[in-house]
């Protein structure tokens, strides 16, 4: 399949055009235009001898790029990190559903024989060519479908992907076919009382998914961390629906190239949390504090 981004710039407008919340005129949306085109946010400080961090986020089953930005609004953050920043979309299924095809069980749900594997990495390929991307910051975060693409692409580009959040997503349900061959940092943040993707595992249709503590241990042990989750004292307001500091957090420790294995246990939290403010700064944090290594 031809490559869908490497392709010339065919708009760029002034980000106050079309986007809320960023305060700088001087930033701007890039729109790459192909079979599968991509929009490219540029914060206004972004200095073309400076390396910058580079996010993808992605969807969730049946949800859209745009859909994913009104969720965690994450241009403002971009704009005031100096972040490079894309929510692509996945393809419509044959039931007109947008979709990632990432593991088995989630969530190409109708035999597609779509590679979105190679489309992301095409789009961060193409930044890189086009833009100063650090190469030690590339991250991705994901929601539900998102996130298992996310673990997807940490699996099969652990030496491209710095740190992924995964936001009730999982890993593969057998460790072995992830083949991650160096560390990734990973942000697993999951709700309790999830009824779509199962805080404790499940299946879509017969397709296994692992749980939040399988996920967590199954990178644990590729991450050559300490094998004991550590509950830390620090407690977090992310879901603004109930009362108090809800979410709990699990880190393996003595992790490989300072990576960091992380889970956030949103006790009472579902599928779709409706996030307190500062939620998606606090992942962003996250990530930063992870690049790579080596």
């Amino acid at each position: 399949m031809r490559r869908s981004v490497g392709i010339a710039t065919v708009s760029l407008v002034l980000v106050l055009s079309i986007l809320s919340g960023v305060a700088h005129s001087s930033a701007a949306v890039v729109t790459f235009k192909a079979k599968r085109p991509y929009t490219l946010f540029i914060p206004s400080t972004y200095n073309k001898s400076k390396p910058a961090p580079l996010i993808l986020a992605l969807h969730g089953y049946t949800s859209s790029g745009d859909e994913m930005e009104k969720f965690l609004q994450l241009t403002s953050i971009a704009q005031a990190k100096g972040i490079l920043y894309v929510h692509p979309d996945g393809t419509m299924d044959s039931t007109e559903s947008r979709f990632w095809n990432a593991t088995p069980a989630c969530c190409n749900l109708t035999n597609s024989s779509v590679d979105d594997d190679k489309y992301l990495m095409s789009i961060i390929n193409d930044v890189s060519k086009k833009y100063n991307v650090d190469q030690k910051r590339i991250y991705i975060i994901g929601h539900s479908n998102g996130g298992f693409m996310a673990h997807h692409m940490a699996c099969t580009h652990s030496d491209r992907i710095a740190a992924i959040a995964s936001l009730a997503g999982a890993t593969y349900d057998d460790p072995a076919a992830c083949k991650a061959k160096t560390a990734v940092s990973i942000l697993q943040i999951w709700g309790t009382a999830d009824a779509t993707i199962s805080y404790t595992g499940g299946y879509i249709l017969d397709n296994p998914y692992p749980g939040a503590a399988k996920t967590m241990s199954s990178w644990a042990k590729i991450d050559k961390c300490l094998m004991k989750v550590i509950p830390l004292s620090k407690t977090l307001d992310i879901e603004s629906t109930i009362p108090g500091n809800e979410t709990s957090i699990g880190q393996y420790q003595g992790c490989a190239n300072k990576t960091t294995v992380e889970l956030w246990t949103m006790k009472g939290g579902f599928h779709t949390p409706n996030f307190s403010p500062g939620f998606a700064a606090k992942v962003v944090d996250f990530l930063l504090a992870h690049p790579k290594a080596n």
